[in-house]
């Protein structure tokens, strides 16, 4: 493919995602918490401080992987680093393969660091590029850890898209024995399977972000791209976000799980605290805002979700992000249908 070809696809993927919208019926309504009417706590006495396996969020919320690649695509990095920078978020770039393949791409995704010197930033690359490129792009943002997003069913309804994927899990094998930041495995919107997150987590991966399905929505993004779009049947593939964090909960002592996918509101962020994640990623809501309403606002819509958050958290009586775990919850007979079928022990 040429580099106007990629950088073309690149603006049509941002495209198209900004047109969507997130499920109208979603699992996370499928959840309820127990309400206690007296908390024992004040909003004061809430911190936000997310503490994982090799560094500390000083909230569990974070800019998960959006864009990169073009002309356009870096205006929208630097203004997500801008919000990253004022708000103390963490933040993942996109697929970085575009300037790995070609150096004038490079600035699209280098921005972000320039912008944000001192911020946590995830680097992002697919299950099948060469280790020796996943290096390469742990370096290119002096990156505090790797994002590997795999994306099959993507890949399958994209035209020019990926047909092998045999050599995937030895890829990330390889990938995790060599590069020197924690690498975090990726869905891009079809959730995880705990037969998946065995197979990781044997391998050496301890970071996962099960991005379920409700949100951005790829088989929707590459039908649109096809001269038929006749690949509409997959749209409703895989596990929601919340299917993803029960499938996990097995290895939830052992490994971070982060979640996204769908995530609407700070009750849903919540909701998947309460269910293990130790973080939750949100893409599209900060890619509208910033790019609808402008930096400021987008930066007053970051404030107010994470006040919510906190008043959300004292009326669980959760002083901390871990203390939502001890949250009391009530399944759906969606939900419940899936804990049974699926034999999960969620206590």
């Amino acid at each position: 493919m040429s580099d106007f070809k990629r950088e073309q696809r690149k603006n049509e993927h941002v495209e198209i995602a900004m047109a969507q919208t997130d499920a109208t019926i979603s699992d996370f309504d499928e959840i309820r918490f127990v309400h206690h009417s007296i908390p024992s706590i004040d909003v004061s006495d809430i911190n936000l401080e997310s503490s994982l396996k090799d560094f500390t969020l000083s909230q569990p919320l974070y800019i998960n992987a959006m864009t990169g690649g073009s002309e356009w695509t870096k205006q929208i990095n630097e203004k997500l680093a801008m919000i990253a920078r004022e708000s103390g978020m963490a933040m993942a770039v996109g697929s970085t393969h575009a300037a790995l393949r070609n150096s004038k791409m490079a600035s699209s995704f280098t921005i972000v660091r320039e912008t944000n010197p001192n911020g946590i930033i995830f680097s992002n690359v697919g299950a099948d590029v060469p280790v020796d490129k996943a290096v390469e792009s742990v370096h290119l943002l002096d990156a505090q850890a790797l994002q590997v997003h795999v994306n099959a069913p993507q890949e399958l309804v994209m035209p020019e898209g990926n047909r092998i994927f045999s050599t995937w899990m030895d890829n990330l094998a390889q990938i995790v024995a060599r590069v020197d930041v924690p690498v975090i495995i990726k869905e891009v919107g079809f959730g995880m399977s705990k037969e998946t997150i065995k197979q990781l987590h044997e391998i050496g991966i301890r970071y996962v972000d099960v991005s379920g399905r409700g949100g951005t929505n790829f088989v929707d993004i590459e039908n649109e791209r096809r001269s038929y779009k006749d690949m509409d049947y997959l749209s409703l593939w895989g596990q929601t976000t919340v299917e993803s964090l029960l499938e996990s909960t097995s290895y939830q002592r052992d490994m971070d799980i982060l979640a996204s996918g769908g995530v609407r509101s700070p009750l849903d962020v919540i909701k998947c605290l309460a269910l293990g994640a130790s973080a939750v990623g949100m893409s599209r809501p900060f890619l509208n805002q910033v790019e609808n309403y402008g930096i400021t606002e987008t930066l007053n819509y970051t404030e107010q979700f994470t006040e919510h958050m906190k008043k959300i958290m004292t009326m669980l009586d959760a002083r901390s992000p871990k203390d939502l775990k001890n949250a009391q919850m009530i399944f759906g007979p969606k939900l419940q249908s899936w804990i049974d079928q699926r034999n999960i022990d969620i206590f």
